[in-house]
């Protein structure tokens, strides 16, 4: 496999200086331990066992590592090697050769290092968070080996992995949990290279402001969901949930001792408060439940929203007060708003607040579901049509068109249009809500 070695490394065993190539003891036996405890040297062993075809040769690998059968590891760009004592003390040299990132990769790969601040202080505390890893595959640099990366040279003949480049394989876990500039080297640089490359761009955008903003911003952005989960496989398993929470835990009194500071109301906090508990408990209920992982996350709500929530909730007179000055609106159009909100969530308040003109073929649909509303010969309301608004003519009744495609029936209060029913699919039906039978 010798034109595979220069096919997978790109260079010849003498094109590499004395500094590229770093060579580690042989280790102790393993004895009860595992062979990685890092995410990133249990991913390096999934590599391999995902892409060895014979498990017997694996798990005899396994015992010549646990052994202390690997001697001394030599570790270059491309290629590490070590002699295995066989069960019989025979001993061979075995080679385990993995691609090399290409300049481009490289550059990619430090420019994102060098961007992050938290990716760099990880680094230089032999850490490789998780979202290095996934930072570096959205660039295009695959840093951990896949199926199929890892190949073998073995003086014992063998064209797959076989006991000896297994147990190399194995060893090697340890050396990457100790220091994952191993892998970085396998990969085609140095520690010391990388240091000094990481320095120099680092060093030029300290005079780039914007850049270094950018950086810091990023560093503080946290571990993206996407990259835990794709490395479900290889981390250690996630604590137990939470138990169950019943009931909302009880709002503190916050009335009697000091009093407030000018402007508080402590009636408004005391409501905040209980309605922020309520929401921990439906939000924790929520999220143990078992359709919860299937379920999109809720939309945020705006602050105009969240005021009707608010009131909806049973706010009181007073601080239903405050939110309706709050969120632009007197007090009784909070309590229509309210209604809309009772009615249809936020899909009913924008209802009621909203009015927007469906395109041609959103009109035609609406017009074809009202005409197909009543049969033959029955009486047909006449209506109005203004926008997503249906007023029946002369009357004091109206069908508000929501952007889902369902019908909102609305009556006429005190000069106001107020919502009278939930959504229906039928305008129909709808509309026959509003009358005194309905």
């Amino acid at each position: 496999m010798t034109g595979d070695h220069d096919r997978i490394t790109g260079h010849h065993d003498d094109a590499y200086p004395p500094e590229a190539e770093r060579t580690f003891a042989a280790l102790p036996p393993a004895g009860g331990r595992g062979f990685a405890e890092t995410w990133w040297g249990r991913a390096w062993l999934k590599a391999l066992e995902d892409s060895a075809l014979d498990g017997a040769q694996l798990k005899l690998g396994r015992r010549h590592a646990r052994a202390g059968a690997v001697g001394a590891v030599s570790v270059r760009p491309g290629r590490i090697t070590a002699v295995v004592r066989d069960r019989d003390h025979s001993r061979h040299r075995t080679d385990v050769l993995l691609p090399q990132l290409t300049g481009a990769q490289w550059d990619r790969f430090l420019d994102l290092v060098a961007d992050r601040a938290g990716h760099l202080a990880a680094l230089l505390d032999r850490d490789v968070p998780p979202v290095l890893a996934e930072d570096a595959a959205a660039a295009g640099i695959e840093l951990l080996p896949g199926i199929g990366d890892m190949e073998s040279e073995c003086g014992c003949g063998a064209w797959d992995h076989c006991a000896h480049s297994s147990a190399l394989c194995y060893q090697v876990a340890r050396l990457l949990d100790q220091d994952p500039f191993v892998l970085l080297l396998l990969r085609g640089r140095g520690e010391r290279e990388l240091l000094a490359e990481l320095q120099a761009r680092s060093a030029s955008r300290a005079g780039a402001p914007a850049g270094r903003e950018a950086g810091a911003e990023r560093a503080g952005a946290g571990v993206p969901a996407a990259e835990a989960y794709a490395a479900r496989d290889i981390l250690p398993p996630l604590p137990a949930p939470p138990p169950p929470v019943d009931v909302p835990g009880a709002a503190p009194v916050l009335g009697g001792g000091t009093p407030p500071a000018p402007g508080v109301a402590v009636a408004a906090l005391e409501f905040l408060v209980r309605d922020a508990a309520v929401r921990a408990q439906r939000l924790l209920a929520d999220a143990l439940s078992s359709w919860h992982p299937d379920a999109p996350p809720p939309p945020a709500l705006t602050p105009g929203q969240d005021a009707v929530r608010l009131a909806a909730a049973g706010a009181g007179e007073a601080v239903s007060a405050r939110l309706a000055a709050g969120s632009g609106r007197d007090v009784r159009g909070l309590a229509l708003a309210v209604r809309a909100w009772e009615l249809g969530g936020a899909a009913g308040l924008a209802v009621l607040e909203e009015e927007w003109t469906p395109d041609p073929a959103a009109l035609a649909r609406a017009s074809g579901r009202l005409a197909a509303a009543w049969d033959d010969g029955e009486a047909r309301p006449r209506l109005r049509v203004s926008a997503n608004r249906w007023t029946v003519t002369g009357g004091e009744a109206q069908l508000r068109y929501g952007r889902d495609g369902r019908w909102w029936p609305y009556r006429k209060e005190g000069g106001r249009w107020a919502p009278a029913g939930p959504a229906s699919e039928d305008p129909a039906g709808a509309l026959a809500a509003l009358s005194p039978e309905g």
